[in-house]
C-alpha cells in the first residue's frame, strides 16, 4: 500500500447496530472506491460472499471476504471494510496488527466510525446531540481548530464503574466493540486517530449510518454540500446493491 502523508484510512468498528460498517458501505459505494487488496488476519471469523457493491451482472459474482482494502487515489483516501465479528480473545491482537500496518504504510491518520448504546447515555448526553468525537493527543494539534469550529461535542468521561459512586472517571464506549482499545493503543503509540460515533439502538440502522457519514462529511467534505437541508444531503449517498437483502429476503409465498 503506497500512501502519502496526507492519506487518511477510514475504518469501522464492529459495534452496536453495525453502524460503522454501514457507513463505510456508503462511503465506498458513493465514491466508487476500487478494491486494492485484503487485510489478512486470523482474528476475524472467516466469511466469503458476493460483491457487495455490484453495479452490473458481470461484476456481481466477484467474491468479497471479511477484511478488504479500498482506495480512491484521486482523493488520497483509503478504506478498510470489516464484514465479520472477532474471534474470542483476538480483538486486541487485531488492534496491534492494524496499528502496526498503519504505521508502516505511512498514512496521515486513522478515522474510526463507530457507535455506542443509546440506553447507556447519561443525563447530559440525553439532552444533546447523539454524535460524539474523540481525538488522540497527536491528532489534536492538527485538527482541533477545525473540529472546534464545527461545535462538535467530545465524548465525555464517565465513571469507570458506573455502579460505584466514588469510581474514577474515564472514557467509556459501551457497545463500541474495539473502539476504546484502538483509541487507547493509538494514544500510547502516538498514532493520529479520530473516532466519530453515534449513540444508537439495534434495529433499522440505515438512518444512523446516513447520519454518521453526514457527520464525517461536515469535517472532511467528502461530498460538497449542496444544501443546508440534511435530508437533501443524505440522499446523495449511494446505497450499495447488497442492502437490498439487509433484512433478509422476502417471505416465501409457500407460507400463505
Amino acid at each position: 500500500l503506497n500512501t502519502s502523508l496526507s492519506t487518511p484510512i477510514f475504518r469501522p468498528a464492529v459495534s452496536v447496530g453495525n453502524v460503522g460498517q454501514l457507513a463505510m458501505d456508503l462511503i465506498i459505494s458513493t465514491l466508487n472506491m476500487s478494491k486494492i487488496g485484503y487485510f489478512y488476519t486470523d482474528c476475524l471469523v472467516p466469511m466469503v460472499g458476493n460483491n457487495p457493491y455490484a453495479t452490473t451482472e458481470g461484476n456481481s459474482t466477484e467474491l468479497s471476504i471479511n477484511a478488504e482494502v479500498y482506495s480512491l487515489p484521486s482523493r488520497e483516501l483509503v478504506a478498510l471494510q470489516l464484514r465479520s465479528i472477532f474471534i474470542k480473545y483476538k480483538s486486541k491482537p487485531f488492534c496491534e496488527k492494524l496499528l502496526s500496518w498503519v504505521k508502516s504504510s505511512g498514512c496521515a491518520r486513522v478515522i474510526v466510525l463507530s457507535s455506542s448504546h443509546s440506553y447507556q447515555r447519561n443525563d447530559l448526553q440525553l439532552r444533546s446531540t447523539p454524535f460524539r468525537y474523540l481525538l488522540t493527543p497527536s491528532t489534536q494539534k492538527s485538527v482541533q481548530n477545525k473540529i472546534k469550529s464545527l461545535n462538535w461535542e467530545e465524548m465525555e468521561k464517565s465513571r469507570c464503574i458506573p455502579e460505584i459512586d466514588d469510581s474514577e472517571f474515564c472514557i467509556r464506549i459501551p457497545g463500541g466493540g474495539i473502539t476504546k482499545t484502538l483509541y487507547d493503543e493509538s494514544c500510547s503509540k502516538e498514532i493520529q486517530m479520530a473516532v466519530l460515533l453515534k449513540f444508537v439502538s439495534e434495529g433499522d440502522n440505515i438512518p444512523d449510518a446516513l447520519g454518521l457519514v453526514e457527520y464525517l462529511n461536515e469535517w472532511l467534505q467528502i461530498l460538497k454540500p449542496l444544501s443546508d437541508d440534511p435530508t437533501v444531503s443524505a440522499s446523495r449517498w449511494k446505497i450499495p446493491s447488497s442492502w437490498r437483502l439487509l433484512f433478509g429476503s422476502g417471505l416465501p409465498p409457500a407460507l400463505f
